[in-house]
């Protein structure tokens, strides 16, 4: 499926335009739709198996949930919000992290981190999780809104190896390209197991796991797509949507009053870390 592993750089980016993601960005979102989002990443069978295979233990969420949770919010606020130069340096620190992340012989399915279309892939969860939740929380964008998100959410892609050109070139192709790859996609037991630990926060203290394990269960099965609720055997009523979805739009009515800067904590104090670690010179992953 891939080559040998080596690092590459991709530079390149959407065209540049106006427009603002900032005011499409909601910090609660990233929170919300984490574990949902993980689960549709990793619904490819390459994607899973590299990240329960992965023998790179300081990335792995279960033994280290904050270091992991930085990490993957200050990826998603470099790639959305950071200047060419931070990406650039992000990707370098990625790069580094990824090269052990390789099928072995004894891998159930070939795979390898720097493999740019299971970026692709990956790129394409985060984005259509961003949108949904969006929407949700804040109703129908308008379509030149749309298109300007969607144009400006390669970036979660190209910020890694994902060439510009695998992006799909506007919405109508993504939704292709996302049903046939949806319907590809196949939770494996050990894979299934994982998410499990996930959905249930088997990673954080008993107190906490016993206060919001549920709720947070809840909310996964009705972030998922029905494929991916069915095939981890979740259940989701008409009712709960109900509820889902006047929670979700209370949340979002509650940001649309904040000032911006604090809609959009913490992905804006992630990216306030990663200018701080650099000008400290200190680890960026």
């Amino acid at each position: 499926m891939t080559g040998p592993l080596r690092a590459t750089t991709h530079e390149q980016s959407p065209p540049t335009s106006d427009f603002d993601i900032a005011r499409h960005l909601d910090g609660s979102a990233a929170l919300f739709g984490a574990a949902a989002n993980v689960i549709m990443q990793l619904s490819s069978r390459p994607v899973g198996f590299g990240v329960i295979e992965s023998t790179v233990d300081s990335g792995k969420v279960m033994l280290h949930p904050i270091k992991r949770t930085r990490t993957t919010l200050t990826y998603l606020a470099v790639a959305l919000l950071g200047t060419e130069s931070e990406r650039a340096a992000y990707r370098a620190a990625i790069n580094r992290s990824h090269r052990p992340v390789h099928s072995t012989a004894s891998s159930p399915v070939r795979y390898n981190a720097f493999d740019p279309r299971l970026q692709l892939w990956v790129a394409a969860c985060l984005y259509w999780g961003a949108h949904d939740l969006y929407e949700r929380m804040h109703g129908r964008m308008t379509e030149a809104d749309a298109d300007g998100f969607y144009h400006h959410c390669a970036r979660l892609g190209t910020t890694l190896q994902m060439p510009q050109e695998l992006w799909p070139p506007d919405r109508e192709a993504f939704d292709r390209y996302w049903a046939a790859n949806l319907a590809r996609t196949t939770i494996d037991p050990p894979v299934r197991a994982y998410f499990e630990d996930l959905i249930d926060l088997r990673m954080l203290p008993s107190p906490i796991r016993l206060a919001f394990g549920g709720f947070h269960r809840w909310v996964v099965a009705g972030l998922l797509p029905p494929r991916l609720r069915e095939q981890m055997g979740m259940t989701w009523s008409e009712d709960d949507d109900r509820r889902l979805a006047r929670l979700l739009r209370a949340v979002g009515a509650v940001e649309e009053r904040m000032p911006k800067q604090l809609g959009l904590f913490p992905i804006n104090a992630f990216l306030t870390d990663l200018r701080v670690r650099r000008m400290l010179r200190l680890p960026l992953v």
